[in-house]
Protein backbone atom coordinates (compact mmCIF):
# COMPACT_ATOMS: atom_id res chain seq x y z
CA UNK A 1 0.00 0.00 0.00
CA UNK A 2 1.53 3.38 -0.69
CA UNK A 3 2.08 5.39 1.54
CA UNK A 4 0.50 9.36 1.83
CA UNK A 5 1.68 11.91 -0.44
CA UNK A 6 4.38 14.20 1.11
CA UNK A 7 4.58 17.73 0.35
CA UNK A 8 7.78 19.45 0.22
CA UNK A 9 7.05 23.70 0.94
CA UNK A 10 7.42 26.31 2.59
CA UNK A 11 5.01 26.45 6.01
CA UNK A 12 2.85 28.94 4.27
CA UNK A 13 0.01 29.11 1.51
CA UNK A 14 2.17 30.02 -1.69
CA UNK A 15 1.90 27.71 -4.86
CA UNK A 16 1.40 24.65 -2.17
CA UNK A 17 -2.03 25.64 -0.99
CA UNK A 18 -4.30 25.05 -3.29
CA UNK A 19 -2.35 21.34 -3.32
CA UNK A 20 -3.53 21.14 0.11
CA UNK A 21 -6.62 22.10 -0.51
CA UNK A 22 -7.27 19.82 -3.36
CA UNK A 23 -6.18 16.85 -1.29
CA UNK A 24 -8.10 17.64 1.59
CA UNK A 25 -11.08 17.96 -1.21
CA UNK A 26 -10.25 14.40 -2.41
CA UNK A 27 -9.93 13.40 1.44
CA UNK A 28 -6.26 12.50 1.24
CA UNK A 29 -4.17 12.61 4.12
CA UNK A 30 -0.93 13.71 3.82
CA UNK A 31 2.69 14.71 5.07
CA UNK A 32 4.57 18.12 4.98
CA UNK A 33 7.98 18.90 5.24
CA UNK A 34 8.66 22.65 5.60
CA UNK A 35 11.66 24.03 4.15
CA UNK A 36 13.19 26.46 6.69
CA UNK A 37 16.81 26.40 6.03
CA UNK A 38 18.87 27.30 2.78
CA UNK A 39 20.62 23.62 4.05
CA UNK A 40 17.25 21.52 3.31
CA UNK A 41 17.06 23.37 -0.32
CA UNK A 42 20.38 22.57 -1.56
CA UNK A 43 19.97 18.80 0.07
CA UNK A 44 16.74 18.45 -2.47
CA UNK A 45 18.45 19.95 -5.17
CA UNK A 46 21.42 17.91 -4.85
CA UNK A 47 19.91 15.00 -4.51
CA UNK A 48 17.90 15.42 -7.90
CA UNK A 49 14.22 15.74 -6.47
CA UNK A 50 13.56 19.10 -7.77
CA UNK A 51 13.79 18.66 -11.70
CA UNK A 52 13.29 22.20 -12.21
CA UNK A 53 15.16 23.73 -8.87
CA UNK A 54 11.85 24.59 -7.89
CA UNK A 55 9.17 23.61 -5.29
CA UNK A 56 6.60 22.93 -4.67
CA UNK A 57 7.83 18.51 -4.91
CA UNK A 58 5.05 16.35 -3.92
CA UNK A 59 6.26 12.41 -3.43
CA UNK A 60 2.96 10.73 -4.52
CA UNK A 61 2.74 7.19 -6.16
CA UNK A 62 6.14 6.68 -6.18
CA UNK A 63 6.80 9.97 -8.28
CA UNK A 64 8.82 13.13 -7.34
CA UNK A 65 5.91 15.78 -8.89
CA UNK A 66 7.20 19.32 -9.22
CA UNK A 67 5.16 21.98 -11.47
CA UNK A 68 2.13 22.87 -9.69
CA UNK A 69 -0.38 22.01 -12.74
CA UNK A 70 1.11 19.16 -13.37
CA UNK A 71 0.71 18.30 -9.49
CA UNK A 72 -3.08 19.64 -9.22
CA UNK A 73 -4.14 17.95 -12.55
CA UNK A 74 -2.70 13.93 -11.59
CA UNK A 75 -4.43 14.62 -7.91
CA UNK A 76 -7.61 15.58 -10.10
CA UNK A 77 -7.67 12.90 -12.37
CA UNK A 78 -6.47 10.06 -9.56
CA UNK A 79 -9.26 11.62 -7.30
CA UNK A 80 -12.15 11.73 -9.88
CA UNK A 81 -12.23 15.34 -9.83
CA UNK A 82 -11.58 16.23 -13.35
CA UNK A 83 -14.94 15.71 -14.66
CA UNK A 84 -16.38 12.33 -16.60
CA UNK A 85 -14.98 13.21 -20.37
CA UNK A 86 -13.11 15.29 -22.24
CA UNK A 87 -15.64 18.02 -22.91
CA UNK A 88 -16.00 18.72 -19.16
CA UNK A 89 -12.00 18.07 -18.35
CA UNK A 90 -11.80 20.92 -20.89
CA UNK A 91 -14.34 23.39 -18.97
CA UNK A 92 -12.39 22.38 -15.56
CA UNK A 93 -9.36 23.28 -17.40
CA UNK A 94 -10.69 26.89 -18.12
CA UNK A 95 -12.12 27.82 -15.39
CA UNK A 96 -9.27 26.99 -13.26
CA UNK A 97 -7.14 28.89 -15.46
CA UNK A 98 -9.48 32.08 -15.02
CA UNK A 99 -9.05 31.17 -11.53
CA UNK A 100 -5.69 30.92 -11.62
CA UNK A 101 -5.18 34.42 -12.96
CA UNK A 102 -7.03 36.09 -10.07
CA UNK A 103 -5.10 33.98 -7.32
CA UNK A 104 -1.84 35.28 -9.52
CA UNK A 105 -2.83 38.22 -8.32
CA UNK A 106 -2.27 37.66 -4.47
CA UNK A 107 0.56 35.13 -4.71
CA UNK A 108 3.33 38.16 -3.98
CA UNK A 109 1.03 40.14 -1.93
CA UNK A 110 2.59 39.02 1.23
CA UNK A 111 6.14 40.01 -0.12
CA UNK A 112 4.63 43.67 -1.14
CA UNK A 113 5.72 46.75 1.13
CA UNK A 114 2.69 48.45 2.60
CA UNK A 115 1.82 51.06 -0.11
CA UNK A 116 2.14 48.47 -2.77
CA UNK A 117 -0.46 46.23 -0.81
CA UNK A 118 -2.89 48.85 -0.78
CA UNK A 119 -2.40 49.41 -4.44
CA UNK A 120 -2.60 45.98 -4.99
CA UNK A 121 -5.39 45.20 -2.35
CA UNK A 122 -7.48 47.63 -4.97
CA UNK A 123 -6.52 45.80 -7.91
CA UNK A 124 -7.15 42.35 -6.84
CA UNK A 125 -11.13 43.26 -5.63
CA UNK A 126 -11.58 45.56 -8.77
CA UNK A 127 -10.40 42.57 -11.01
CA UNK A 128 -12.54 40.36 -8.80
CA UNK A 129 -15.55 41.63 -9.13
CA UNK A 130 -15.58 43.03 -12.74
CA UNK A 131 -13.65 40.16 -14.55
CA UNK A 132 -14.16 36.83 -12.61
CA UNK A 133 -16.95 36.59 -10.17
CA UNK A 134 -19.07 38.45 -12.51
CA UNK A 135 -18.01 34.87 -15.12
CA UNK A 136 -18.90 32.57 -13.14
CA UNK A 137 -21.45 34.26 -11.59
CA UNK A 138 -22.80 33.64 -15.19
CA UNK A 139 -22.12 30.21 -15.47
CA UNK A 140 -23.84 29.20 -12.39
CA UNK A 141 -27.00 31.30 -13.69
CA UNK A 142 -27.18 29.68 -16.87
CA UNK A 143 -26.60 25.90 -16.37
CA UNK A 144 -28.70 26.55 -12.67
CA UNK A 145 -26.89 23.63 -11.29
CA UNK A 146 -25.09 23.47 -8.02
CA UNK A 147 -21.53 23.01 -9.33
CA UNK A 148 -19.40 24.56 -12.08
CA UNK A 149 -19.28 21.69 -14.44
CA UNK A 150 -21.76 18.74 -15.48
CA UNK A 151 -23.25 18.90 -12.07
CA UNK A 152 -20.74 17.02 -10.19
CA UNK A 153 -18.11 18.24 -7.47
CA UNK A 154 -14.72 19.05 -9.34
CA UNK A 155 -11.15 20.39 -9.22
CA UNK A 156 -12.94 23.74 -10.59
CA UNK A 157 -15.21 23.80 -7.67
CA UNK A 158 -12.28 23.35 -5.05
CA UNK A 159 -10.11 25.89 -7.04
CA UNK A 160 -12.85 29.04 -7.19
CA UNK A 161 -13.71 28.33 -3.10
CA UNK A 162 -10.26 29.01 -2.35
CA UNK A 163 -9.85 32.01 -4.10
CA UNK A 164 -13.08 33.27 -2.53
CA UNK A 165 -12.13 33.06 0.60
CA UNK A 166 -8.39 34.71 -0.42
CA UNK A 167 -10.37 37.58 -2.25
CA UNK A 168 -12.61 37.82 1.23
CA UNK A 169 -9.68 38.38 3.17
CA UNK A 170 -9.17 41.49 0.95
CA UNK A 171 -12.86 42.54 1.07
CA UNK A 172 -14.91 41.03 3.63
CA UNK A 173 -18.49 41.82 1.54
CA UNK A 174 -16.57 40.93 -2.10
CA UNK A 175 -19.51 38.58 -1.93
CA UNK A 176 -22.40 41.09 -1.68
CA UNK A 177 -23.21 41.72 -5.69
CA UNK A 178 -23.27 37.68 -6.38
CA UNK A 179 -26.33 35.99 -4.72
CA UNK A 180 -24.67 32.58 -6.61
CA UNK A 181 -21.86 32.93 -5.76
CA UNK A 182 -22.47 33.36 -2.10
CA UNK A 183 -25.00 30.29 -2.25
CA UNK A 184 -22.21 28.46 -4.05
CA UNK A 185 -19.62 29.11 -1.19
CA UNK A 186 -22.11 27.97 1.24
CA UNK A 187 -22.88 24.87 -0.34
CA UNK A 188 -18.82 23.88 -1.40
CA UNK A 189 -17.94 25.02 2.18
CA UNK A 190 -20.50 22.78 3.77
CA UNK A 191 -18.92 19.76 2.28
CA UNK A 192 -17.83 17.11 4.23
CA UNK A 193 -13.89 16.93 3.31
CA UNK A 194 -14.28 20.87 2.84
CA UNK A 195 -15.92 21.32 6.15
CA UNK A 196 -12.93 20.08 7.90
CA UNK A 197 -10.53 21.48 6.02
CA UNK A 198 -11.93 24.93 7.05
CA UNK A 199 -12.12 24.14 10.92
CA UNK A 200 -9.15 25.30 13.07
CA UNK A 201 -5.92 22.74 13.16
CA UNK A 202 -6.41 21.32 9.76
CA UNK A 203 -3.25 21.70 7.44
CA UNK A 204 -4.57 24.89 5.64
CA UNK A 205 -2.58 27.82 6.24
CA UNK A 206 -3.12 31.36 7.83
CA UNK A 207 -2.83 34.39 6.00
CA UNK A 208 1.17 34.25 5.37
CA UNK A 209 3.04 36.76 7.75
CA UNK A 210 6.64 38.36 8.03
CA UNK A 211 8.02 35.05 9.17
CA UNK A 212 6.84 33.01 6.09
CA UNK A 213 7.74 36.00 4.06
CA UNK A 214 11.50 36.02 6.01
CA UNK A 215 11.71 32.63 5.57
CA UNK A 216 11.14 32.30 2.17
CA UNK A 217 13.36 35.42 0.88
CA UNK A 218 16.25 33.19 2.97
CA UNK A 219 15.71 29.74 1.77
CA UNK A 220 15.52 30.92 -1.76
CA UNK A 221 18.21 34.07 -1.54
CA UNK A 222 15.55 36.73 -2.42
CA UNK A 223 17.68 39.62 -1.20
Amino acid sequence: MAGKPKLYYFDGRGKMESIRWLLAAAGVEFEEEFLETREQYEKLLQGGSLLFQQVPMVEIDGMKMVQTRAILNYIAAKYNLYGKDLKERALIDMYVGGTDDLMGLMLMFPFLSAEDKEKQRAVIVQKATTRYFPAYEKVLKDHGQNFLVGNNFSWADVHLLEAILMVEEKKSDVLSGFPRLQAFKARISSMPTIKKFLEPGSQRKPVSDDKYVATVRRVLLMY
